[in-house]
């Protein structure tokens, strides 16, 4: 058969297959809005808190209406003692607690430093993190307040007191996320992970096995039909990358940095060395929908194991030794770098090189299985009396 037969017959057979046609566009495209949708807001804002202030001064009333005037916190009820506003706490009524203490307003025109009490809900860090900087951000401002003020009372000149209210001053710029955003940060990594996963599984389901392969073909017809499958397979998912790194990136607003050809050549390693490991893996295990629940299963150690919701020097060198073998690990630092951060391609060429040998590795574990079963297939043929068949 034909190189063009074959591929023919192998788009015949990918589009008839409705599992593999809903792998591929419906789990790359419904992933492609789905995921992001939680955290299109970017992070959270309005988050409730309960407000106990022992002071009862106008200062700290003002304070107060600082607080409840922030995009972060909104106050939704004021409490007497702290065991009130942690009882609210525990029941879930506020997310947070603001502590404003006795004496307050008395230290500060003393030009003591105060403290203020802050407690947040630690479970979700997002939140945790809002309502921290929210209440800080407001004792920062009116602790400012107060000191220009005692420096204009001590007759300091107002261009002299602003810039002396504090010792350091800080020029915060985003560097890589600009829009400091939950999407921006995670979005780009995880749906890295969602090509290879979506093809590994689109590769399992259409590579042949001793079940459904014909017992009549050579070990050479069938690496050649793999190569065949390999190259429709990687040429549909150029494309299915190109909307992921180009229309959907777009469409969230993510930053973009990189040439498109220094993104198709990370690109083509990264889909070949995916695509074999789902051939790999339909060949060792015994039944098909087994590989969509060994790639489900693998997802999650695989995202936390990338290197960029946690940091790698904090996990175990067995660990990142496993995630090495799986395309993702270099691939997503190497869309990253470049894609996110404007590396040079020089900077990625660890991420380049690693993901060339996952290639070489993994095609040869398929070559190696292939060359295996078929042994032991002509083997058992010789073995059986002529006319009987063999069964898996």
């Amino acid at each position: 058969m034909s190189f063009l037969s074959l591929l023919k017959r192998e788009i015949r057979d990918f589009f008839a297959n409705k599992a593999v046609i809903l792998t591929v566009f419906g789990g790359v495209i419904f992933y492609s809005f789905l995921y992001p949708l939680p955290y299109a807001q970017q992070s959270p804002l309005e988050q409730k808190i309960s407000v106990v202030n022992l002071d009862n001064s106008a200062t700290s009333l003002k304070l107060e209406r600082m607080v409840d005037a922030t995009a972060q916190v909104r106050i939704v009820q004021r409490d007497h003692t702290i065991e009130a506003a942690k009882q609210a706490f525990i029941d879930g009524k506020v997310s947070g607690i603001l502590v404003i203490p006795e004496y307050f307003y008395k230290d500060l025109m003393m030009g003591k430093s105060p403290t203020l009490a802050f407690a947040g809900d630690a479970s979700y860090f997002l939140v945790y993190g809002t309502i921290v900087e929210g209440l800080a951000q407001t004792g920062a401002t009116l602790g400012a307040e107060v000191k220009v003020a005692q420096l204009l009372a001590q007759g300091e000149p107002i261009l002299s007191a602003e810039n002396q209210y504090a010792s350091v001053k800080s020029n915060a710029k985003p560097t890589f996320n600009p829009r400091m955003g939950y999407v921006d940060y995670v979005v780009p990594a995880v749906f890295v992970l969602i090509l290879q996963q979506t093809l590994i599984m689109a590769a399992g389901l259409l590579v042949a096995t001793q079940k459904s392969i014909s017992r009549s073909w050579t070990l050479t017809s069938q690496l050649i039909t793999l190569s065949v499958r390999t190259l429709m397979l990687v040429t549909i998912y150029v494309v299915m990358s190109a909307y992921y790194f180009g229309a959907s990136f777009s469409w969230h607003g993510i930053n973009t940095v990189a040439s498109p050809i220094e993104l198709f050549s990370l690109l083509v390693p990264f889909l070949l060395s995916s695509c074999f490991i789902g051939f790999a893996l339909r060949l060792w295990v015994p039944r098909r929908e087994l590989v969509a629940v060994t790639v489900l299963i693998s997802s999650m150690p695989l995202i936390f194991l990338a290197g960029f919701i946690w940091p790698p020097e904090m996990i175990p060198q067995p660990l990142l030794w496993l995630a090495s073998l799986a395309p993702s690990t270099s691939a997503i630092g190497g869309f990253l770098s470049l894609n996110q951060m404007g590396a040079s391609w020089q900077q990625v060429s660890s991420h380049f090189t690693q993901l060339w040998l996952l290639v070489l590795g993994w095609g040869a574990v398929v070559a190696v299985t292939l060359f295996c079963r078929s042994s032991l297939f002509r083997t058992v043929s010789k073995a059986l009396p002529k006319g009987s068949t063999t069964s898996s």
